[in-house]
């Protein structure tokens, strides 16, 4: 396959390459340098490229920043999915589209709605999951409105080495190895008692390679683990993994307006068209995590 990446610098961006080059894929990755909310440039570098498969990473992606920058969240994650589509019917229309979404759409939902499958009702709880939301329904529209192939997926949490640590478990990691080389004895957190559905970003990109091959045009799939964990026991392993002798503080200035209390998903619609399982344990996504933060 001959892949082309927007928004591929980022941190799923650069484990996506190396699976698709290990594969034997010809790819290539863009990233600001491609605006993906100007059409002339998208047009100009799938021109240039001619791929047969798109992943459409491109976007902004943290669920707690979304709250302060509303606008340019959907200029971006809606808009600019648009003009990647658009660009890509009118350079490459036989060409693949793979649309990546969150499981954030699903929004708060309780244990009995769990787990959560792709025809679950949406009902997103912050700017960031409604931003995703919306990018999905333009994505269907393409399929469906311009019998373009077009394909949704609903990462859960995905984790793993190389995530900044603007995001929960990087972050952990990296406190928990500073507080233990300061002598420090509390860190502080937010809310810990919420529930996600954690997938090593390894098997993640793995699931979008085998989707852009195997999935149906408009079809939307979810990618997960289907079992929950809570981040209190996160943090725990974490600090079990490190030796650190450090206590929890809760900090209210960490806590979000809207906090999903879990999520939970069921990837049986993924597995019976790829056959797709995770193949890495928590436990070891957790070490390796760690033991980057300690060579930082």
């Amino acid at each position: 396959m001959r892949a082309y990446i927007t928004g591929g610098k980022g941190f799923v961006g650069h484990h996506l390459e190396r699976h698709l080059v290990a594969l034997g894929d010809e790819v290539t990755v863009t990233d600001r340098e491609v605006d993906v909310c100007n059409f002339a440039q998208v047009v100009g570098s799938l021109e240039e490229v001619q791929p047969s498969v798109i992943y459409h990473l491109a976007g902004l992606a943290h669920v707690g920043q979304s709250w302060g920058n509303p606008t340019e969240l959907l200029s971006v994650n809606v808009v600019g999915t648009g003009v990647v589509l658009a660009a890509a019917r009118q350079v490459v229309p036989d060409a693949t589209v793979v649309v990546i979404s969150s499981a954030e759409v699903y929004g708060k939902v309780h244990e009995h709605d769990l787990p959560l499958t792709e025809d679950s009702p949406l009902a997103p709880a912050s700017p960031y999951a409604a931003s995703k939301a919306a990018a999905e329904f333009v994505a269907i529209q393409a399929a469906q409105g311009f019998s373009q192939r077009v394909i949704v997926v609903r990462p859960f949490n995905h984790i793993g080495p190389g995530q900044s640590r603007q995001f929960a478990v990087s972050a952990f990691a990296h406190r928990i190895v500073e507080a233990g080389q300061q002598g420090h004895r509390s860190l502080k957190v937010g809310n810990l008692s919420s529930r996600r559905d954690f997938t090593d970003v390894r098997d993640v990109v793995a699931a979008y390679r085998l989707v852009a091959e195997l999935g149906e045009s408009g079809e939307i799939y979810n990618v997960c683990s289907g079992s929950d964990v809570s981040m209190q026991d996160i943090v725990q392993q974490l600090l079990n993994i490190s030796g650190a002798d450090v206590g929890l503080t809760v900090d209210p200035e960490l806590l979000r307006p809207v906090d999903v209390p879990v999520l939970r998903g069921s990837a049986a619609r993924l597995a019976a068209a790829t056959g797709w399982t995770p193949k890495i344990s928590l436990s070891q996504t957790l070490f390796e995590v760690l033991a980057e933060a300690q060579t930082s």
